[in-house]
């Protein structure tokens, strides 16, 4: 009896000490359900959207460009690349003044077929910021907006930019506007393709530089202290010898009498 107590005892002690041991263990070990959920990473924000329509009214005169992109619907085209695909675009922007040195009739009579054309031959299918030029440039020609023969030539010169077309080659004047998925340059010429344009254009002549007043003849140089001495007139040259001769003539007649009054007395 007494050892059947003793075991029973040994047994509870075992227990108690095993229940001790494994208690903190578990306390230290929540639940795999309880576990938070790492945390996935954020999704890349979104391109900012650009209203073109907007930007070019508020950051011209590129009136006349907006104006052609409205009438030929381009403006949708363009809009659509922007915000709505991957590779972005990249536009053009003559100013008003240079549509204004093309006289007429070279773009007056075009057809809206051809002036969509070349409204879209001022534009890429793609976005290029200005260090991306330098590359481009050894893929000459590049396929515009236009598709087919409307290629555009480049060329980066120590950062000078120029975009050549059949008629014209302007440079990059500035960049108004370079954050992806939209670049817009304005160049100083409008980009005019043979395909369009078919003889070259005439241009608006640059006004005549100002005339440079030359020096009046016969003034003597500025000396030392700034000072320009008068040029000297034959007339006063001749007075000098007229006044030189009727002096010594007066002196040699006194001569003669002295020397005459000195004989005299001798």
């Amino acid at each position: 009896m007494i050892i059947k107590e003793m075991a029973l005892t040994t047994i509870f002690l075992i227990g108690s000490i095993l229940t001790l041991w494994i208690s903190p263990i578990t306390a230290q070990s929540p639940p795999s359900s309880l576990l938070s959920p790492s945390p996935s990473p954020a999704p890349a924000p979104a391109p900012h959207f650009v209203n073109l329509t907007d930007l070019l009214s508020l950051t011209g005169p590129f009136h006349t460009f907006l104006n052609l992109l409205l009438q030929t619907d381009v403006i949708q085209t363009f809009q659509n690349q922007a915000n709505n695909t991957e590779q972005g675009i990249t536009i053009f922007v003559p100013s008003d003044s240079a549509f204004a040195d093309i006289q007429k009739p070279s773009l007056s009579n075009l057809t809206k077929d051809q002036l969509k054309s070349l409204v879209l031959y001022h534009a890429f299918p793609k976005y290029y910021s200005l260090s991306d030029f330098n590359n481009l440039s050894r893929k000459n020609p590049v396929s515009t907006f236009a598709g087919g023969q409307y290629m555009l030539n480049l060329t980066d010169t120590s950062g000078l930019i120029q975009v050549g077309s059949d008629w014209s080659n302007p440079k990059i004047s500035s960049s108004v506007y370079s954050t992806y998925p939209v670049a817009v340059y304005e160049v100083n010429s409008v980009l005019l393709p043979k395909a369009i344009v078919t003889t070259a254009p005439v241009l608006t002549p640059a006004p005549a530089p100002a005339p440079v007043l030359s020096p009046i003849s016969g003034l003597a140089p500025i000396g030392e202290k700034g000072r320009g001495e008068a040029p000297k007139s034959s007339e006063s040259t001749n007075n000098d010898s007229s006044s030189h001769g009727i002096a010594v003539s007066i002196l040699s007649y006194f001569l003669a009498v002295a020397i005459g009054a000195l004989l005299l007395m001798l």
